[in-house]
């Protein structure tokens, strides 16, 4: 049986007003508009946002490749998350064989995963080659004292600044960000302090 740690949202295990939780719920809310056709859910971890995706966007969706690293996890959504249109699979998001392995997606959700990882131009480099050309990316992260300082979080090899986050994605035709407070998502507002960025970039047709 999985453990609550305070890094891998276990929702069962968590008091439904838990911030975090509402946090996490809410990115994958967020999303649902721009989720159709095949999905990747990249460190999709215990599989509740690939469930929730599943069931709100039942109509548009024909399936979800729902992928982490941990295989103890994986188990754990499989009997949990189980679900029609979802098939879990484990992987590193900086495995350049990816792209061959899984083929592409009209859509990704890469959430909370990038401040884990030392090489981040391996990531979008994958997030890329793994999105077909009109295909739509939806990435969060939370913002912190900048690439290549620690972040205090014993989970996170660093977290990018506000300023930046944008770099991320200057490969994408198209990039809508926004900020995260709480449950909601919304343009920068002067006096507001904000911890979380999402990017919704959509990939140019070749």
């Amino acid at each position: 049986m999985l453990e609550y740690t305070g890094e891998r949202i276990i929702p069962k295990l968590i008091k439904p007003m838990n911030g975090m939780l509402l946090e996490h719920l809410a990115r994958y809310y967020f999303a649902t508009p721009y989720v159709k056709g095949r999905v990747l859910d990249i460190a999709c971890g215990t599989g509740y946002g690939s469930h929730m995706t599943a069931k709100e966007r039942k109509r548009e969706v024909t399936e979800i490749v729902a992928v982490d690293l941990d295989s103890e996890t994986l188990d754990y959504a499989n009997v949990e998350y189980n679900h029609q249109k979802i098939t879990y699979q484990q992987g590193d998001i900086t495995d350049r064989t990816l792209p061959e392995r899984l083929g592409t997606f009209d859509t990704i959700l890469c959430f909370e995963t990038i401040e884990h990882v030392a090489d981040e131009r391996a990531v979008m480099d994958n997030l890329y080659q793994l999105l077909k050309p009109g295909g739509i990316l939806v990435l969060s992260s939370p913002f912190g004292r900048g690439r290549g300082i620690p972040s205090g979080e014993p989970f996170h090899v660093h977290q990018l600044t506000a300023e930046q986050f944008p770099e991320l994605f200057v490969d994408f035709k198209e990039v809508d960000i926004y900020y995260q407070r709480g449950v909601t998502f919304e343009k920068p507002r002067d006096g507001v302090r904000y911890f979380i960025g999402i990017a919704v970039c959509v990939k140019a047709w070749e």
